[in-house]
């Protein structure tokens, strides 16, 4: 179902988006992007940039830098970032950070900007933006301290500062969008571009 070449290159570390790309059967590597991506951010918020504007300029500077020193391969870069009443939120450091940005979006809903980029060599061929909507419902105090502890550091690996394929779903009262996409990787619209590109067959 996939041709030969070119070969697919993941530019992100992401253990979600990586479980989504072979779920679907894909062929491909794995190579972080070194990006400051918070020097990334401070630039883009000058400019007046959006979130989504944002996390596509990240997924274009972490492709980019993959797809330089590789030329031959399809790069797919992937950021997200998560928007709530104009307050951006970065993965927590640590689990008192964590405990501070649930409760901050206790009750609230938030957006998840997530935009995915493919590029090969100097060239952009691809990307596209989706905006999943979630809702936390008021949850108790006692449960954040049970959930705390059950996921322990599995929190720190996302914007949110939970795992929607997990028992953070249980943080929730409403759920808008595609479920690859709040997990880091709209997969379907990527899966059709491969597939129009010859990556895959049709």
């Amino acid at each position: 179902m996939q041709a030969d070449s070119p070969p697919l290159i993941l530019a992100s570390g992401s253990t979600a988006r990586r479980a989504l790309l072979i779920g679907a059967g894909l062929r491909f590597t794995v190579r972080p992007a070194n990006v400051d991506e918070s020097a990334v951010k401070t630039e883009a918020r000058s400019e007046g940039l959006d979130a989504t504007d944002t996390a596509l300029r990240l997924a274009h500077a972490k492709a980019a830098r993959v797809a330089q020193q590789q030329t031959d391969a399809l790069v797919i870069g992937a950021d997200q970032i998560l928007e709530c009443d104009g307050t951006w939120y970065d993965k927590p450091p640590n689990l008192a950070a964590a405990r501070r940005q649930l409760l901050a979006l206790r009750g609230r809903t938030h957006t998840l900007a997530t935009a995915i980029v493919c590029r090969r060599g100097p060239g952009m061929l691809w990307q596209h933006a989706a905006l999943p909507r979630l809702t936390m419902r008021l949850f108790s105090n006692p449960f954040l301290n049970a959930y705390l502890a059950a996921e322990g550091e599995h929190v720190l690996g996302s914007v949110g500062a939970y795992r929607l394929e997990g028992p953070g779903v249980q943080l929730f009262s409403a759920v808008e969008g595609d479920h690859a996409a709040i997990l880091g990787l709209p997969l379907l619209p990527l899966l059709a571009y491969l597939r129009k590109a010859g990556v895959l067959w049709g």
